[in-house]
C-alpha cells in the first residue's frame, strides 16, 4: 500500500511551522496511542504518525522529503551523491561519473577497494513514559549488529591463511568491459565478478563467517538518558553501529526517543501545561488548592473573583533544560465548572446572588457570600 503524504498524516499544510507540526503530532499521538486507544487500527495509525513526525520535525529530512517525497526516506537514498551531492542531477563526481552511469560503468575508478571504510549507522527507538523523559534514566538496550569475526579477525580467511590479490582485477576491484553504445563500442568499468569489488580472493574461507569477515551478533550497550529529552529527539552513540571494512571504524548508533503522552499534562519544550477545574464558589470566593506537577503537588492560591481561562505560572515546575540549567515553568489554566444537581439551599443562595444584582455591591453582599460558601460546603 502506498504511503500517505506525511503532511496529510499530521493534518498540516506544507508550509506549517515547526511548532504547528509538533502541536499536531502531540494532539494526534495522544488520541491514537495504543495505551489509550484500544480501537482496531489505532496502533498502525500511531506508528504512521511517529514516522511522519520523525521526518517533518527534522529540518534536513523535511527538506529532502519536500523535494524527493518518500524516496528520501529509503536508507539507500543518496548513495554516491544523493540529494546532498551537487553538480548535475545528484552526480557528485562530475562528467566522468555521468558518463560511466550512462554507459553502465560500475564505478571503482580512482577508488581503492582495500581502503578502510566506516561501518553503517544504525537506529534504535527507546520508548519512554512522560515522567522518564522529564527525569531521565539509565537503560541497557540490546540489538543485533554485524561485528568483526573473532575467528579470522575480519580477514574472512581461515586462520593461518591470508587473502590473496585477485587474479582477475589485480587488486583494483574493477575490470574493463566492452559495451555496445549509440556511439559505438566503448570500454567501461564494472565491478570484478571474481572478488566482488574487494580486490582480494579468499581461497580458504573462515568457517565462522564464511569469508565475509563479519558476523551478526547480539549487542548491548548502556544508555544514560539525560533529563528533559523530548519526543522525536535523538542522541548519537559513537562506534555502536555496524562493523567497518578493511579495518575501518564501526558506524554510529542513533537512539531516537518516543515519549508517551501524559494523561493530565501537555508539554511544549521545557514548558508544561495543566488545566485546573475549580467550582463556582472557589472562583468567586477564592481558595488555596493543591495542584499536581511532575515534581510533586504544590499549593496554588486562587484569588477571589478568578475568571475561567485565567492562567497562573508555577516557576521552575516544568521540564529540565537539556543544554542549560534549571527547569522551565508549569502553566495552570483555570476552568470554572458550572455546578449541576444543586440542592435547594444552593439554589436559594444563587437566587439571592441574582437578586442582589451580581455586579453591584449591596449592603448584604458579605452575608450573601457567606451563604454561598456555606451552601457549597453543605452540598449533598
Amino acid at each position: 500500500m502506498a504511503k500517505r503524504d506525511y503532511y496529510d498524516v499530521l493534518g498540516v499544510s506544507k508550509d506549517a511551522t515547526d511548532d504547528e507540526i509538533k502541536k499536531a503530532y502531540r494532539k494526534l499521538s495522544k488520541k491514537f496511542h495504543p495505551d489509550i486507544n484500544k480501537e482496531a487500527g489505532a496502533e498502525d495509525k500511531f506508528k504512521e504518525l511517529a514516522e511522519a513526525y520523525e521526518v517533518l520535525s527534522d529540518g534536513n529530512k523535511r527538506a529532502a522529503y519536500d523535494q524527493y517525497g518518500h524516496a528520501s526516506t529509503d536508507p539507500n537514498f543518496g548513495a554516491g551523491g544523493g540529494y546532498g551531492g551537487g553538480g548535475f542531477g545528484g552526480f557528485s563526481g562530475g562528467f566522468e561519473d555521468i558518463f560511466d552511469s550512462f554507459f553502465g560503468g560500475g564505478g571503482g575508478r580512482g577508488r581503492n577497494p582495500n581502503a578502510p571504510r566506516q561501518g553503517s549507522d544504525l537506529q534504535y527507538r527507546i520508548h519512554l513514559t512522560f515522567e522518564e523523559a522529564i527525569f531521565g534514566k539509565k537503560e541497557t538496550i540490546r540489538y543485533k549488529r554485524d561485528e568483526e569475526c573473532k575467528t579470522c579477525s575480519g580477514s574472512g580467511a581461515k586462520p593461518g591463511t591470508q587473502p590473496k590479490t585477485c587474479s582477475k582485477c589485480h587488486g583494483s576491484g574493477a575490470v574493463g568491459v566492452e559495451r555496445n553504445t549509440p556511439f559505438g563500442r566503448v570500454m567501461t568499468q564494472a565491478v570484478c565478478d571474481v572478488c566482488g569489488g574487494t580486490g582480494k580472493e579468499i581461497t580458504d574461507k573462515c568457517t565462522t563467517c564464511h569469508g565475509h569477515g563479519h558476523v551478526e551478533t547480539d549487542h548491548s550497550v548502556a544508555v544514560t538518558i539525560p533529563p528533559g529529552v523530548d519526543d522525536g529527539q535523538q542522541m548519537r552513540l559513537n562506534g555502536q553501529g555496524e562493523v567497518g571494512s578493511n579495518g575501518g571504524p564501526y558506524g554510529d548508533l542513533y537512539v531516537v526517543f518516543q515519549v508517551e503522552p501524559s494523561d493530565i499534562f501537555d508539554r511544549e519544550g521545557t514548558e508544561i501545561h495543566y488545566t485546573l477545574p475549580i467550582s463556582f464558589a472557589q472562583a468567586a470566593l477564592g481558595d488555596e488548592i493543591e495542584v499536581p506537577t511532575v515534581h510533586g503537588k504544590v499549593k496554588l492560591k486562587i484569588p477571589a473573583g478568578t475568571q475561567t481561562g485565567t492562567n497562573f505560572r508555577l516557576k521552575g515546575k516544568g521540564a529540565p533544560r537539556l543544554r542549560g540549567t534549571g527547569n522551565g515553568d508549569q502553566h495552570v489554566k483555570v476552568t470554572v465548572v458550572t455546578p449541576k444537581n444543586l440542592s435547594e439551599k444552593q439554589r436559594e443562595a444563587i437566587r439571592a446572588f441574582a437578586a442582589a444584582g451580581g455586579d453591584t455591591l449591596v449592603e448584604d453582599d458579605a452575608n450573601f457570600f457567606d451563604k454561598v460558601k456555606d451552601a457549597f460546603k453543605n452540598k449533598k
